[in-house]
């Protein structure tokens, strides 16, 4: 950083949008909850502290492989790194039914996008412990358009992409089916619509259908650091 962009008062931070995994969270309906213990304790004399972790591979923030929905697709580990590290645009919803297609035209989204959906889901649903069956989802129609765009990359800020009173309502496959890799459990209440930069990188399970994973945006931009 050169001495005129540390004296400018300017600084364009890194937003973590993943939500925290602890006991007690949300998961999906019938899929392992999260669970942590420590094992070894100083505070109980042990030399060193070491916890022990059970959890579903979709727990909290996680990305889906198509290996989640179609029997020969790739796994997690198998993921290309473009489709995760790069340039992506967030963009608000305002149905608070679902994602439509409708909507989606004024945003004129092009091949090769990562595109990140804030929806309702942001501002309600994580500050509930109990699963919400009524979050705001991707129709059928709008994965069908999405999947003919050929986007790189979808996340969405809950659990599923897809309509959990309809069974999804076959969207993961569409999506999947077109080579769009998921990004579901995104937390995007503090985060604007507009262009970033992505990092998002599940961990490296071998043959896996998802994984957890960190994901940090940051604004393409710099913004006036805010006083302390």
């Amino acid at each position: 950083m050169s001495e005129s962009s540390q004296d400018s008062g300017f600084h364009t931070p890194w937003i973590d949008i993943s939500v925290p995994l602890r006991n007690g969270m949300v998961c999906w309906p019938g899929d392992p909850p999260f669970e942590i213990e420590r094992i070894n304790s100083m505070a109980k004399g042990d030399s060193i502290n070491l916890s022990g972790i059970r959890m579903g591979a979709h727990s909290g923030t996680h990305i889906d492989a198509p290996l989640h929905f179609i029997a020969n697709g790739k796994s997690i580990d198998e993921i290309p790194f473009e489709a995760v590290i790069g340039r992506a645009r967030v963009i608000e919803i305002d149905d608070p039914k679902s994602i439509k297609s409708r909507e989606l035209r004024q945003h004129r989204i092009q091949r090769g996008e990562r595109i990140l959906f804030k929806t309702g889901n942001s501002r309600l649903v994580w500050k509930d412990s109990a699963f919400v069956e009524d979050f705001v989802y991707i129709s059928k129609e709008a994965a069908c358009s999405l999947a003919d765009r050929r986007v790189l990359l979808i996340g969405v800020d809950y659990l599923s992409v897809g309509d959990y009173k309809r069974k999804g309502s076959g969207v993961h496959r569409i999506l999947l089916e077109a080579g769009i890799w998921l990004i579901e459990g995104l937390d995007l209440s503090r985060v604007s619509p507009g262009k970033y930069d992505l990092i998002c990188l599940p961990l490296k399970i071998a043959d896996c259908e998802g994984a957890p994973a960190r994901a940090v945006l940051k604004a393409r931009g710099a913004v006036r650091a805010r006083n302390p």
